[in-house]
């Protein structure tokens, strides 16, 4: 017995750790990647980086016109105002996501509306339907309201790709929640909203981390709808304006900003990834 369950475990480990590293190499072989010079890119090991070098990071940020060590003259990109329209965007679009998923689940769960379980069912569909799809009806309805060419448009579509699953999700967690500690809050003379706000949201804090971090992994992958809405340099995100830039073996700038923009992302999911899985656990648990 004690030998069936050793195997079962190690048969375990074993297929996390090359999950892990299936995961893990694409970032680290762009990190290496970023750190090389063109001789070494050209001639060197592609698997690590012998003499590190940090050019392509400061080219980022360079003002002015340089020539790489390849004779690629480099042209100045506006990364710092790639990284602040991306900032922008994703903490905006990060807000309407979260509020409006969770008015809309707790009213889901709570008021049980005529019909509640299909409206559940309905916006999970809609989330399986592909962006490709979605495409048109998307750039119709910016040009209408005249956001082409302006971060708005994704603060407004963004939340339409993400905001059914998180209701999804925080309804489903809000359905077996029991009412009895609200309750207490009612006697006592709180009413709805003062109850969901000081008791419910502190509650559900993991629920809510797991619906925000899908949501940041929604938003931080499209490169479509970003590319398209947003023509202007001066107005993309990191995303679009790096795939703006030329790529060569002579210039390993933009491998360098792939690395640099994808960090604060990688650095919050590591940092939240423990109640991530509580918060899945927890809705599923509860209210799957």
């Amino acid at each position: 017995m004690r030998t069936g369950r050793g195997g079962d475990r190690l048969v375990h480990g074993l297929l996390l750790l090359l999950l892990a590293v299936y995961s893990i190499f694409p970032i680290y072989m762009v990190t290496i990647e970023s750190l090389k010079t063109v001789d070494e890119d050209v001639f060197g090991n592609p698997f690590y980086v012998a003499h590190p070098n940090f050019d392509w990071y400061a080219g980022l940020f360079d003002k002015e016109e340089w020539i790489s060590s390849g004779g690629v003259t480099r042209h100045p990109v506006p990364f710092l105002v790639w990284t602040g329209n991306t900032l922008i965007v994703f903490s905006a679009t990060l807000v309407v996501i979260l509020t409006a998923s969770l008015a809309a689940a707790y009213a889901l769960a709570r008021l049980r509306l005529p019909g509640w379980r299909w409206w559940r069912r309905g916006l999970l569909a809609t989330f399986l339907i592909p962006q490709t799809l979605l495409f048109l009806p998307f750039y119709h309805f910016v040009y209408r309201l005249g956001l082409d060419d302006s971060m708005g448009a994704l603060v407004l579509v963004y939340p339409m790709l993400a905001i059914p699953f998180c209701v999804w999700l925080l309804s489903a967690y809000f359905q077996k929640l029991s009412s009895d500690i609200e309750d207490s809050a009612y006697i006592e003379g709180a009413n709805r909203f003062t109850a969901f706000m000081r008791i419910i949201l502190p509650m559900s804090r993991p629920v809510i981390i797991a619906a925000g971090l899908f949501a940041l992994g929604v938003i931080s992958s499209d490169f479509i709808l970003a590319g398209t809405f947003l023509p202007n340099t001066w107005h993309q995100t990191i995303a679009v304006g790096l795939a703006t830039m030329d790529v060569s073996l002579e210039d390993l700038t933009v491998v360098s900003g792939v690395s640099l923009g994808g960090l604060p992302v990688l650095v919050i999911s590591a940092l939240l990834a423990s109640t991530y899985v509580r918060g899945l656990t927890a809705a599923m648990i509860e209210g799957a």
